[in-house]
């Protein structure tokens, strides 16, 4: 069984936790790749898919959704799990889901999505990142939660062992 883990990933960060899940998906047995997005051609030879983006602005990134748009109809015959890394400090800003969530859900058929924190590390931001970053007060630091990223590999790791419904 091979499943497909790809996420658009601005500064690196959200492409951490795509190689995060993929690593905890290998740990239990198994195979699992980490692509990104806009390097897959197509989702023969994968059982299930997990797919993320780090969020900009309330939106996934583009790679993402041109991935879900060019692969609907694959993402819809296979498990797909859905994850979103943006928000950061403590309590985490924003709160909810990206605007465009409700319909990668939808094009996909997802079987769940998820919000995790993201990380802001200025140094790896451009100059007008840094200043919008400013402006809105947001937060430096890594706030993602590998306990929690960890043990969500591990449902869906239990969801493909589990017998077809």
């Amino acid at each position: 069984m091979t499943i497909l883990v790809s996420a658009a990933s601005k500064h690196g960060a959200t492409e951490e936790i795509a190689w995060r899940i993929a690593r905890e998906l290998q740990a239990v047995g198994l195979d699992a790749v980490v692509v990104p997005p806009e390097e897959v051609d197509s989702l023969e030879g994968y059982d299930a898919v997990v797919l993320g983006s780090a969020v900009y602005a309330g939106r996934w990134l583009e790679p993402a959704k041109r991935f879900v748009h060019r692969h609907a109809a694959g993402l819809r015959a296979r498990p797909v799990w859905l994850f979103s890394s943006g928000p950061i400090g403590v309590p985490a800003k924003p709160d909810g889901d990206p605007v465009d969530v409700a319909a990668m859900r939808e094009m996909t058929m997802a079987r769940e999505h998820r919000v995790m924190s993201g990380a802001l590390l200025k140094g790896k931001l451009s100059f007008a990142e840094r200043a919008i970053t400013r402006v809105v007060g947001a937060a430096e630091g890594d706030y993602r939660p590998w306990v929690e990223i960890d043990a969500w590999a591990r449902t869906i790791a239990d969801e493909m062992a589990a017998p077809a419904r």
